[in-house]
């Protein structure tokens, strides 16, 4: 059991692994979840058991959610079934890889917090506006992290609509394609049994085709979500021990200009690539195709994308 945790640890240590991490999340607080149900059951305590769960399910009421507002961010990582939890990290794992390989884990995160914000809240708006959910909300709740699934699948669709999966028993499709099926069957279900989930899957699609589109005219709507993240980053990063040396003053300032000519520096991965950059990335396309792109090279060619 030792080695599991310590595989865990080790996932949520390495850098620039986002997408795993996130799917690790998911499957954490489920398991924990699963086993807390099972042992509360065993105890003939199922009252407890619910009043855990109404603390991370988002509740349609908006009287009830203004008693825990907290429930915006945690229902997207909240499941209860196994199904249901399957179905949306495959989901994430398929249209993730494209997205952290172009765009970056940074904007992974991001897309999949502001697409599970996004639906949450179209959710609370249609139980609370819209007439005919309205009689529905008092006993309705969600959770899932199908918004912030439908959210990256949306924007790996926006970004790149004619990249191909292929399908068992359809061959080779575009995911354009196969993200406009999974729209219409969510507009079709919106009015079902499972209409909260079907209208939060609408919010994380529309946040996902917002967010790209604005990304590649140059505005980030992820930036805030970069900065929360940043900082309980730091917080739980251990500090490292101060060392003080003495050196002499023109060497001090040799090496800080050193420094920032370093960071400066065209080839920084988050700087923008100059023109010979690009051309040689054009260059290899034209011989070997655009999937014989590193990520690097993949990045790139869209920060150079967003400079023009």
């Amino acid at each position: 059991m030792s080695g599991l945790f310590d595989d865990f640890r080790s996932e949520f240590n390495k850098p620039n692994n986002t997408l795993v991490q996130l799917i690790l999340v998911n499957v954490v607080i489920f398991l924990v979840l699963l086993v807390t149900k099972v042992g509360l059951q065993m105890a003939e305590n199922k009252v407890a058991f619910d009043f855990i769960e109404a603390q991370l399910v988002i509740p349609a009421g908006i009287n009830a959610f203004l008693h825990k507002p907290w429930t915006l961010f945690t229902y997207f990582f909240t499941h209860e079934e196994i199904f249901h939890i399957l179905y949306n990290m495959l989901f994430l794992y398929w249209f993730g890889r494209l997205i952290d390989e172009y765009l970056g884990n940074r904007r992974l995160m991001g897309l999949y917090i502001m697409g599970g914000l996004a639906g949450g809240i179209l959710y609370l708006a249609m139980f609370n506006l819209v007439p005919y959910f309205q009689n529905q909300a008092d006993g309705a709740r969600m959770l899932g992290a199908s918004a912030a699934a439908f959210s990256v699948a949306v924007g790996a669709a926006t970004l790149l609509p004619n990249y191909t999966f292929h399908l068992l028993f359809f061959g080779p499709v575009r995911i354009k394609y196969i993200v406009f099926f999974f729209i219409i069957l969510s507009i079709a279900q919106s009015a079902g049994m499972n209409a909260g989930g079907n209208l939060a899957h609408l919010g994380g699609a529309m946040m996902g085709f917002a967010y790209v589109k604005l990304l590649q005219n140059g505005t980030d709507l992820g930036r805030p979500i970069y900065w929360l993240v940043d900082g309980w980053s730091n917080l739980l990063r251990p500090k490292p021990a101060i060392k003080v040396s003495y050196r002499q003053r023109s060497n001090a300032n040799t090496q800080a200009s050193t420094f920032v000519t370093s960071a400066a520096s065209p080839s920084s991965p988050a700087s923008t690539p100059d023109q010979d950059e690009v051309d040689t990335i054009l260059d290899k396309i034209s011989r070997s195709g655009y999937e014989s792109l590193t990520r690097e090279e993949k990045q790139k060619l869209f920060r150079a994308s967003q400079r023009n």
